[in-house]
């Protein structure tokens, strides 16, 4: 059976539902190897799918479709993204009020362990240092306390490809950004573990082993333990 991620090549649930739904009823996809070109063909029939993980920023345009996947026999858990960042960073982001409401909808559905929020990725600049990153993460997991039992968190790496990506910042809102120092992600996790704690989140970080050292849990974004303990 298939595990199918749903996506992180790109926000599917925001803006590709209609055309995921299309699929699921055709009940195959297929996608191009990025790397070779090598087209792959992925059955989507329900006794071929052990579960969708779903990844998003923005579930409105999913949530009409999520009954009839039920009623179709598939399971799923959901990655949401809400960093609160600003509209210079991600302007087709839904705004944190609304990404809450979806949020708590969505884990009083189907509870708070098929709900995963994601912290990320911590982008530190000149707009953005680390006060700000703390005090959005207190703001937010007050709002999610008892909807959710996990928080991912990573930091951005700084690729060539992202830092080109970033370059538009500081031509058009003069913003600078920078790698975040081994004392940014250490003087900030360890603030940030501490407001999770108080909320009763459990912080995980599925791509930056140092974060580890700083009480943050190791796992993997698409976790089998997780999996196997929520669809047996």
């Amino acid at each position: 059976m298939n595990i199918v991620s749903v996506s992180r090549r790109t926000d599917i649930p925001a803006f590709y539902a209609d055309w995921f739904m299309r699929r699921v009823r055709e009940g195959y996809v297929r996608y191009l190897n990025p790397y070779g070109g090598q087209e792959h063909r992925v059955s989507l029939l329900p006794e071929d799918v052990h579960a969708f993980v779903f990844w998003s920023k923005n579930y409105g345009p999913l949530m009409k479709y999520i009954p009839e996947l039920e009623e179709r026999g598939y399971d799923f858990y959901f990655h949401f993204t809400i960093t609160g960042l600003p509209k210079t960073f991600e302007n087709l982001v839904m705004p944190v009020d609304n990404a809450v409401a979806t949020f708590r909808t969505l884990s009083e559905r189907y509870g708070p362990k098929r709900v995963q929020w994601r912290f990320d990725p911590i982008v530190i600049s000149s707009a953005t240092g680390p006060n700000f990153y703390a005090r959005r993460f207190e703001e937010i997991a007050s709002r999610l306390q008892g909807a959710t039992e996990r928080c991912y968190l990573s930091f951005a790496c700084m690729y060539s490809k992202v830092r080109r990506n970033l370059e538009t910042l500081a031509v058009n809102h003069n913003i600078t950004c920078r790698d975040a120092s081994d004392s940014d992600k250490t003087s900030l996790t360890l603030r940030i573990r501490e407001t999770a704690d108080r909320y009763g989140i459990t912080l995980y970080s599925c791509c930056d082993e140092a974060l580890t050292a700083n009480g943050v849990r190791q796992a993997q974004c698409v976790d089998g333990e997780l999996l196997y303990e929520l669809f047996p």
